[in-house]
């Protein structure tokens, strides 16, 4: 049986300080990487004898307006079917400097996840095959899921904060 702590050292064998921020949250390996070393970490994991990462389960984005020079998070969720074993992968970008390579070369499934976050959150993947908007429409000059705007209209009065939990 794979574990956490096999796959860990492995990693930390093979990329040494490229990966780090390692974590168990509900017993899900979870670590950090740079844009420069995602492809070659997840080719690692794919191409390994033994391990077997060859699934792309998901890849999204995230936002975190207040972390100042990593405001974005590009997240894989990678799985090994023979070990049911899985994975998460994050790669914190800059709001100023979003881009980050593809991974349609190495995941086929990567290329409707990777439109998606492109169109919801504006990350551009460099090397895709077909970049662009794939829920929205094109004339779209924003990006629903960044948190740009506020959640609710200050404005409103016809709602009583005691009705929801305030």
């Amino acid at each position: 049986m794979l574990t956490n702590q096999e796959v860990a050292e492995g990693l930390l064998e093979k990329f040494g300080d490229q990966v780090f921020g390692f974590e168990e949250p509900y017993g899900l390996l979870t670590l950090s990487t740079t844009r420069e070393d995602i492809l070659p970490l997840m080719e690692f994991l794919k191409d390994h004898k033994t391990w077997q990462v060859i699934f792309l389960t998901d890849l999204t984005g995230v936002q975190y307006p207040d972390n100042k020079g990593q405001e974005f998070v590009v997240v894989y969720h990678l799985h090994s079917f023979v070990h049911n074993f899985r994975i998460r992968i994050k790669v914190a970008l800059s709001e100023a400097d979003l881009h980050i390579p593809t991974a349609t070369g190495l995941f086929a499934s990567a290329n409707w996840m990777e439109r998606e976050t492109y169109d919801f959150f504006g990350i551009l993947f460099d090397g895709h095959p077909n970049l662009r908007r794939i829920l929205n429409i094109e004339e779209m000059d924003y990006f629903p899921m960044r948190k740009e705007y506020p959640m609710e209209d200050a404005t409103r009065e016809d709602k009583i904060d005691a009705l929801f939990g305030r």
